[in-house]
């Protein structure tokens, strides 16, 4: 196991600190401090230091769709963007229904060594919303599954929603709704409103969302379970979950960071790369998100990440996949929505993207504050710096990321998974991993 000192880092945008991390854990942290014989001494003046980003929905999609991203390249992509855990979701080929698969996908997280991958189970068999998936199974597995999603289907069964509700509280699981009413939606093809009317496409309304989540949070209720909502997308949605928080109904949210900053309006020229599910939505809902978030009645940023082989969305709008890249632009986007227009402090974005995403999956290890004694789990973000999005320089496979060409704040200078740099001057480092539990080496 290696020892850095990290020195001069701002901890959560705070006052500057040293950060002495070793044998995987933040061994000390105060002013000062001096290197042990052999340790490497990283200088961070005038970076911040956060705890490790933890996603609570990236699409890996190994097995089976190794052609738009497998875990080894996926997971470069999140320590490049700053993440230490990744939850990897179940629509792979075979889908993530059984203790087997979530296994497997566990596996290969740690060959790869590149950030911690916690796979999650599928609600409903072959996501076919038919009969519940093997949930206990998985949840006893070595994967120790406690989050469980259709995500790209929703469990539209409210029958089913419930007995899977009532299943998962019994280890303390969380079900994750993909809110999508499917009758409402047939056929859509981008956001229902003005600019859908304009273009001629079929509308996605907002109520196909609201529907399910008033729907999902009263079964919560009624059963005690919990719930997470994915990809909140609309100002109603934010609405409904505001009142069922009041109301105290154990219900979580999370926004991903294309719905913080895009609106529908992107979609009048018909680039598929802005086709999205949930669809990117009007400018009053990017405001109710980005106050949703700001107040906590959304609880994490979570990316969606989506890559797509080229052939997938190099093609006609209606043809076109769903989906947006977004592991290596996320903190840079959450910074410029929500930091830079004073939204959100360090500490809060911290807290929506680390500590809150890995208590809601029930995450030992990850999303710790950078205390002594805590996993070394850390990134260090150069808050002034400024780039430019260029997708074909990306460590993911995909190359569908919304924000090509634009410029954006702050640069992941470095990431530490369990005390050991996995990307120093914003590179990956190349050499081979020694992640605790690992059973290969990165290339």
């Amino acid at each position: 196991m290696s020892t850095t000192l990290v020195t001069g880092a701002r901890v959560l945008g705070g006052e500057s600190a040293d950060l002495l991390l070793r044998d995987g854990t933040i061994a000390e942290v105060g002013t000062g401090l001096s290197a042990p014989d052999g340790a490497d001494v990283v200088d961070a003046t005038g970076l911040i230091a956060l705890p490790g980003l933890v996603d609570l929905h990236t699409h890996l999609r190994e097995p089976g769709r190794e052609d738009a991203e497998t875990v080894e390249s996926g997971t470069r992509a999140a320590a490049r963007g700053g993440y230490t855990a990744v939850f990897a979701m179940a629509n792979t080929y075979p889908v993530a229904d059984t203790a087997g698969v979530v296994e497997q996908v566990q596996r290969l997280g740690e060959q790869a060594g590149w950030a911690q991958v916690q796979p999650v189970g599928a609600v409903t068999t072959g996501l076919a919303g038919q009969q519940l998936a093997e949930l206990g199974a998985m949840a006893d597995s070595a994967a120790a599954v406690r989050v469980f999603s259709d995500d790209g289907h929703c469990v539209d069964d409210a029958v089913l929603m419930r007995r899977a509700l009532e299943y998962v509280r019994a280890f303390d699981g969380v079900i994750a709704q993909h809110a999508q009413e499917p009758r409402l939606t047939e056929g859509a093809q981008m956001n229902e409103g003005v600019v859908s009317s304009v273009l001629g496409l079929r509308g996605w309304p907002s109520v196909a969302e609201e529907a399910i989540i008033a729907r999902d949070v009263l079964l919560a209720d009624h059963v005690g379970s919990r719930l997470h909502v994915c990809h909140l997308s609309t100002a109603g949605s934010v609405e409904i979950v505001r009142w069922a928080k009041a109301r105290g109904v154990r219900v979580t949210a999370e926004v991903t960071p294309h719905h913080l900053l895009l609106t529908d309006e992107l979609v009048r020229g018909y680039d598929p790369v802005y086709k999205v599910n949930p669809p990117l939505r009007t400018q009053a809902d990017v405001e109710a998100v980005r106050e949703g978030l700001a107040d906590g009645t959304i609880d994490v940023v979570a990316t969606d990440h989506a890559p797509h082989p080229v052939e997938s969305k190099d093609c006609e709008w209606a043809a076109a996949a769903m989906g947006m890249t977004g592991l290596e632009t996320a903190l840079s986007v959450v910074q410029h929505a929500m930091v830079d227009t004073g939204l959100l402090t360090w500490a809060e974005l911290a807290d929506r993207t680390s500590f809150a995403p890995a208590r809601i999956g029930r995450l030992t290890g990850q999303g710790e504050p950078l205390t002594a004694g805590s996993a070394a789990n850390l990134v260090l973000l150069d808050p002034a710096a400024r780039w430019t999005v260029d997708p074909a320089a990306m460590a993911t496979a995909g190359r569908n990321s919304p924000f090509r060409g634009l410029e954006l704040p702050g640069r992941v200078v470095a990431t530490f998974l369990r005390g050991r740099p996995t990307v120093l001057d914003g590179q990956l480092v190349e050499r081979p991993g020694d992640q605790p539990g690992a059973e290969g080496s990165r290339p």
